[in-house]
């Protein structure tokens, strides 16, 4: 049971995400879902309580977007305000294979959203999160980040963009996050592990282009083979609810086992380089 404890959920009106939300809501705990668009939370918020059942604890809806490092730090500011406690964070939210864009403050949308969003929140966040400990940091990452790179020289895509590139690296820097992360928290009470939740069937490949005279064969394949939301949640309760991770640290995890990664996601030169530079990009530090 997750009774008296405040969990924050990024992208929590849809997939994985909603799904998430919804088991940890009937698990008793209190869960703020941190979304951009508050009409569709709210629709998202009367599904999850219908899905969570009548012994269920407590649902909010706070406005974020991590396109935004300007709504990252006042949706930070209010938790820190309004909040006593953070007993997890989920880093879940996720933009897949967008067309060629550019966030607010002129970084590259996937790149944008999917880590810099995630490594101010977490950055923000980090002293109440350490005033809770024991608490816990997941990160949502991808099977995707095999096929990146992180090219320092060109973290914003500006000489040459792949969407399906572009994606698979914010996914790899999600996992150099973890690493680097994990070592910071040492001996603080809080730990930090990363998912690959595999193929789930939800709205992230909306910019994915089918023809339609594939659709109908595509949808059917996805039924088949495809994951439902709620299976592509499981890795993520799973770390924010079993005692069999208590303490487990830097460690990424798929169908609830751990997962060996390759040699590029554990690579401790280039976690540290991301990070500082991320620090910068977001204006940590100068």
């Amino acid at each position: 049971m997750l009774r008296g404890k405040t969990i924050i959920v990024t992208g929590a009106n849809s997939g994985i995400g909603k799904a998430t939300a919804a088991e940890l809501l009937r698990r008793q705990g209190r869960v703020i879902m941190a979304c951009r668009d508050r009409e569709r939370a709210e629709k998202a918020a009367q599904e999850i309580k219908q899905e969570a059942g009548p012994e269920q604890g407590e649902l909010v809806i706070k406005l974020l977007d991590l396109a935004s490092l300007k709504s990252v730090r006042i949706f930070c500011e209010e938790i820190m305000k309004e909040e006593s406690r953070i007993d997890i964070l989920i880093n879940n939210a996720g933009i897949y294979q967008c067309p060629y864009t550019k966030s607010e403050d002129g970084f590259e949308m996937q790149f944008a959203v999917n880590h810099l969003g995630h490594f101010l929140l977490t950055n923000l966040l980090l002293d109440l999160l350490k005033r809770s400990a024991p608490s816990r940091i997941i990160v949502v990452s991808s099977k995707l980040y095999k096929y990146g790179e992180i090219n320092f020289d060109d973290l914003n895509s500006e000489q040459s963009y792949d969407k399906a590139f572009a994606y698979a690296r914010s996914k790899l820097a999600n996992l150099l996050f973890t690493l680097e992360l994990s070592h910071r928290l040492e001996e603080t009470g809080v730990t930090v592990n990363a998912l690959t939740p595999g193929i789930v069937r939800t709205n992230l490949g909306r910019h994915v282009h089918i023809p339609l005279f594939v659709k109908p064969l595509f949808n059917l394949a996805s039924r088949a083979f495809f994951k439902s939301p709620e299976e592509g949640a499981q890795t993520s309760v799973y770390l924010a609810c079993s005692p069999d991770v208590e303490g487990v640290q830097g460690k990424c995890f798929a169908n609830c086992h751990e997962e060996h990664l390759l040699a590029k996601a554990t690579d401790e030169e280039v976690a540290k380089k991301l990070w500082d530079i991320s620090e910068v990009m977001v204006g940590i530090t100068n």
